[in-house]
């Protein structure tokens, strides 16, 4: 697992969303809005490169007009993009981050030791808000789940031992058992429901938000919500 450096007292609430985000019942992204004292949220819609991203920066945007802010499509979905200063910069001053759903493993690809990443870790540490939904949220544990199979791979690190299983209302109980069974040590899995959001206060404590329910995993156990803080 990459190394998680230290979260520091400043850093910003994080929202890791299970999918089905910018929709009815994901209405916590108005309190997301309130902590980051601005209108407008910087949405990276790298994880949909071969999908049409500019349909997700639509889709934000109609959904954050809805709560009165307006949104910034920033088009970083291949690896130069990642390294662009104009983009990097654009990250860093940023008050309210999201990471957009699709691919978990080209978001990967494109992110890892980026400027775009460390723009965004630098943000996220200074106190600016940041969301990701189901890839999006996917690859901000040191530990991810490998959506071929179930599996667990490496993550970008930014929190952990955290992995997190997206969409998990729509999981099999033996598929979901499955990906529980191989986190070992202190990992932690949360399996996440859609439009649903596992929240990390700048405290350091967690909460759910939304419309679906949150069970973390320790040792392939149910465990306390209070486990994360462990």
């Amino acid at each position: 697992m990459p190394a998680v450096a230290p979260i520091p007292a400043g850093a910003g609430p994080l929202a890791l969303v299970g999918g089905g985000e910018w929709s009815a019942g994901c209405e916590f992204d108005a309190e997301l809005l309130a902590a980051s004292g601005q209108r407008e949220v910087l949405v990276l819609p790298t994880a949909a490169a071969y999908e049409h991203p500019q349909r997700e920066v639509d889709a934000a945007s109609a959904w954050f007009a809805s709560l009165g802010a307006t949104v910034r499509g920033l088009m970083v979905v291949a690896r130069p993009d990642a390294e662009d200063e104009a983009n990097a910069r654009a990250v860093r001053d940023a008050a309210f981050i999201y990471l957009g759903s699709g691919s978990p493993l080209h978001l990967r690809s494109v992110l890892k030791d980026s400027a775009v990443w460390s723009a965004l870790v630098a943000a996220w540490h200074a106190g600016a808000v940041l969301a990701g939904s189901s890839a999006g949220a996917m690859v901000l544990g040191d530990s991810m789940v490998d959506p071929r199979g179930g599996a667990l791979t490496l993550g970008l690190g930014l929190v952990g031992p955290l992995a997190i299983l997206p969409h998990a209302e729509g999981w099999s109980a033996e598929k979901q058992q499955r990906t529980v069974s191989l986190a070992t040590g202190h990992l932690r899995i949360a399996a996440v429901d859609e439009r649903t959001a596992l929240w990390r206060e700048p405290a350091g404590t967690w909460k759910v938000a939304g419309v679906g329910s949150v069970t973390v995993f320790v040792d392939g156990k149910p465990a306390a919500l209070t486990a994360l803080q462990a």
